[in-house]
């Protein structure tokens, strides 16, 4: 499972964004994928705001996504696979880069068509725990025209990512606005942030 660890962290290294085009593999991604469709069917997704748990706003005219959390708790054989090669992913992290993450947390992400996220910084105001930001994308088969790519925006350009499915793309999360451009077609992913702990001892 090295290579596309090795593909997100020397591509991160080189242009600040990693990107690992197969980082699931197909039958975990279809799995997933099959889960989050059952959770959106279910009316388990609920519409994303920005902030934290202490300040939160909901505003479709800046976030138009609708999120699950994956959970331990849940017992979900795929959200488990999941959980195992993120504990991989960071283990090799930490050793290769001394990152010092800690933990971790991934929600499923659908943006329905005509939505949208505004450009912004993943990292909170009031909590600077976050320190990585992860995209791992669910949508087979998905196009130009279906447009929802993800907009770096770097000092002097624009980086504009497809949401392939498969693609794991890595970013650190204080440092890099960007924004999801309007998708014309259901767009699906797996979105979270690598952590450290910052309270103090």
């Amino acid at each position: 499972m090295e290579d596309p660890f090795n593909c997100l962290i020397d591509s991160f290294i080189a242009q600040q964004v990693g990107i690992a085009d197969n980082f699931l593999s197909d039958a975990l991604a279809a799995d997933l994928k099959a889960n989050l469709i059952m959770l959106y069917g279910n009316k388990m997704l609920y519409t994303a705001g920005t902030g934290n748990n202490a300040v939160i706003s909901q505003d479709l005219t800046v976030r138009g996504d609708r999120i699950c959390w994956l959970d331990r708790g849940h017992d979900t054989p795929c959200e488990k696979a999941f959980f195992k090669l993120m504990d991989s992913f960071v283990s090799y992290l930490n050793q290769t880069c001394y990152t010092g993450i800690t933990g971790y947390e991934f929600h499923y992400t659908l943006y329905e068509k005509g939505s949208f996220y505004k450009k912004h910084l993943d990292q909170f105001r009031n909590n600077d725990s976050r320190k990585y930001s992860m995209i791992i994308y669910l949508n087979k088969d998905w196009v130009i025209a279906d447009g929802g790519e993800l907009c770096i925006h770097h000092h002097d350009h624009l980086q504009n990512i497809s949401p392939q499915n498969r693609k794991g793309v890595f970013f650190k999360s204080n440092e890099l606005t960007h924004e999801v451009l309007l998708t014309h077609q259901p767009r699906m992913s797996i979105t979270g942030w690598l952590k450290v702990n910052t309270e103090q001892t």
